[in-house]
């Protein structure tokens, strides 16, 4: 039964989508500002969380893009009423992720110092980015596990329990920093850069715990891990294949950016990692609407609903471009503030205003773009996302960025990039979806 997709609706979901979205990249934003404020070494800190930082976020990306096809694949099934099909599939998928995870977390322990060291990083910089991986790492299999429970809960319409999870995990790492990176005078030694890593952890722990207590009590699947495999699994892989793949390419973008910056200096890096850290943070902010394509979409095309479907994808572009207004506005009233949260250092201060401007002029690309990418996961075309990437990545990014390098730009070079990045990310796949699901 085909059924009206209403504002009250989006936002229903939207809203708790969002505020869930936002607690990664806040965890993230959290960090980067209270180890910008140490008083040992703030600048070679912060570059330190910045670099580290970017290459977890790959590995996050990289993995929990099953997220989006667990979803993807429930909310088909759940459209269909045959959900009960599906049933022994999360827990296989868990399980293989978890593996996994382990065995990344192990195998970069080994090779982790010339990892940073293909990002320009030496000396000082170099040792705080070591020593913050090999901490916060560990929380990897913990995230991904959470990431999973998200993709299960939001295949089921439901984006209520993970905001709770995701804010209890987000007040308890911001508490965690404070105590953790400056201490408690006769009770906690301050731990600098590696008690940031320690506070996140904790978190995605504690978030972990919720995600089970609550998939076991509020969802039809459990962890119980049975063979043979799902007659799903091969096309959740596929999806989760292709979805490696577009994340493979997002992160080589942002690895060349961490990487041109470290190259340019110590006040380059700090700048572009508190630029990078706001861009995430309204990216997952914007998201929440992306996150309602996401779900909705799966639905509506098990329904066989593509009229529904093309409504869908115009009233929320509509509402993440009233979102990425907002947040454009607010920045701009206070965009020197802003950047004085982070450090206050001069030649780092001086380096990120000269392109704050342009991080906040790609919003409304970014809310386009953000919102079809959701689509199109919760439709499971994972070839189109997969290919845009890499159209974006290596036709866009990368010769955007050399040739700006090229000129001397610097900073500029970079979020010009990213511009260029973000707008063919956007105009394809709006071009794609109209010519396919327009009737």
């Amino acid at each position: 039964m085909k059924s009206k997709v209403t504002f009250k609706q989006i936002n229903r979901l939207a809203l708790p989508a969002l505020i869930a979205g936002i607690a990664e990249p806040l965890l993230s934003i959290t960090d980067t500002a209270i180890v910008g404020n140490v008083a040992l070494n703030p600048i070679e800190s912060l570059a330190a969380v910045g670099i580290a930082g970017s290459f977890l976020s790959a590995l996050f990306w990289i993995l929990a893009q099953t997220r989006s096809a667990i979803s993807a694949i429930i909310a088909q099934y759940l459209g269909a009423n045959r959900l009960d099909e599906i049933k022994t599939l999360p827990a296989q998928i868990i399980a293989i992720n978890i593996a996994l995870s382990i065995f990344l977390y192990v195998l970069t322990l080994f090779f982790i110092e010339g990892i940073f060291k293909l990002y320009n990083a030496d000396g000082l910089i170099l040792n705080y980015s070591v020593s913050y991986y090999k901490i916060r790492a560990i929380g990897l299999p913990l995230t991904l596990f959470v990431f999973s429970v998200f993709g299960m809960f939001r295949g089921l319409q439901n984006t209520f329990w993970p905001m709770i999870i995701s804010i209890v995990g987000a007040l308890l790492n911001v508490a965690l920093d404070f105590i953790l990176v400056f201490g408690i005078e006769g009770l906690i030694p301050a731990m600098h850069i590696e008690g940031a890593a320690y506070a996140s952890v904790i978190a995605q722990g504690v978030m972990a715990i919720m995600a089970l207590i609550l998939m076991l009590k509020k969802t039809p699947f459990n962890l119980r891990f049975h063979l043979p495999f799902n007659k799903e699994i091969r096309r959740l892989l596929l999806l989760s294949l292709n979805l490696f793949i577009r994340a493979l390419a997002l992160n080589i973008a942002l690895y060349f950016a961490n990487s041109f910056a470290t190259k340019y200096g110590n006040n380059y890096i700090a700048a572009q990692t508190i630029a990078f850290q706001i861009w995430l943070f309204f990216a997952f902010f914007i998201d929440g609407y992306s996150s309602v394509g996401n779900i909705i979409s799966g639905r509506l095309l098990g329904q066989k609903d593509y009229k529904s479907l093309w409504k869908l994808s115009k009233d929320l572009s509509k509402y993440a471009m009233v979102v990425a207004l907002i947040l454009g506005i607010v920045c701009v009233i206070f965009y020197k503030p802003i950047g004085s949260i982070f450090t206050d250092d001069t030649t780092v201060l001086a380096s990120f205003y000269s392109i704050f401007w342009i991080v906040l002029l790609m919003q409304p690309l970014n809310a386009i773009a953000f919102v079809f990418d959701g689509l199109f996961k919760g439709l499971a075309e994972a070839v189109t996302l997969r290919n845009t990437l890499l159209v974006a990545t290596f036709l866009g990014f990368i010769p955007a960025l050399l040739i700006g390098d090229y000129f001397g730009l610097k900073l500029y070079a970079i979020w010009i990039a990213f511009t260029v990045w973000m707008f063919l990310r956007m105009i394809i796949l709006v071009v794609i979806f109209r010519r396919k699901y327009l009737i």
